[in-house]
């Protein structure tokens, strides 16, 4: 098998040992198969239980702490991980699968694709989580702005996975036309005419009823869970209903 990436990953049996340097990819596999999930970074949130050996950050893993777990292989992601760990981890002789998801419909594709590799049968909740989804946009066109961090601000701009939320909410990402995935912009370019609502996840950057709604004097702002706008996964299960109320 080839992960996301196009790079070969042999396994000789399925894997029982896994560890996983993506928050939605822990959630995934303590979803299907949690005996097998034997590490993952302290921003591994959920399920809220978990109780494995935590393996530092998704940007700045602990590397021998990996390899003293023994895994039969390491689950990465273009976005969350580094280039550089990912290949001190397979020149360590460590299996490491990549994922590139940009969309809903390649988080459906590439995490069946990852379960083949795992060498495990597609779990049900990812069926049931594509049905979810494979609906048809709510008509809503209201134009929307996703900032992800402050001092400087950033916001969710093209090529992305939470823009492809957006869009199947009927959503208009307002800043979706640039050609940067996360531009920095100014404020004023957020809080503006032209933009219906400001939607304050709370990770990246961590917004808070007393931490970031205070900005924005034009544009009306909703707190939203970072988890069902980022995250792949079991959270897709829940995430459009969860968005549309917040959104609609």
């Amino acid at each position: 098998m080839k992960d996301d990436l196009g790079h070969p990953v042999d396994l000789t049996a399925p894997a029982r040992r896994v560890v996983s340097l993506v928050p939605s990819l822990t959630e995934a596999i303590a979803a299907t198969r949690p005996e097998a999930l034997v590490g993952a970074t302290d921003w591994c949130t959920h399920p809220a239980d978990l109780d494995v050996p935590r393996v530092r950050g998704t940007k700045n893993p602990d590397r021998a702490a990996i390899a003293a777990l023994q895994p039969d292989i390491v689950l990465a992601n273009r976005e969350e991980s580094r280039e550089l760990d990912v290949q001190r981890l397979r020149d360590a002789g460590i299996s490491v699968w990549v994922t590139k998801i940009e969309t809903v419909d390649e988080a459906f594709a590439s995490m069946a694709r990852m379960f083949t590799g795992l060498g495990w049968e597609s779990p049900g909740w990812l069926a049931e989580a594509q049905a979810v989804w494979d609906v048809p946009a709510v008509a809503s066109g209201r134009r929307v702005a996703v900032p992800i961090w402050r001092d400087p601000w950033m916001v969710v701009g093209s090529r992305t996975f939470t823009g492809d939320v957006l869009a199947r909410l009927g959503l208009v990402n307002a800043f979706g036309d640039l050609p940067d995935r996360y531009p920095h912009v100014e404020l004023s370019e957020i809080d503006r005419a032209g933009i219906d609502l400001i939607l304050l996840p709370d990770e990246p950057y961590v917004f808070t009823a007393d931490d970031g709604p205070e900005a924005f004097t034009q544009v009306p702002t909703k707190l939203v869970s970072g988890r069902a706008l980022t995250w792949y996964g079991p959270s897709m299960l829940t995430a459009r209903d969860e968005l549309l109320q917040s959104t609609i």
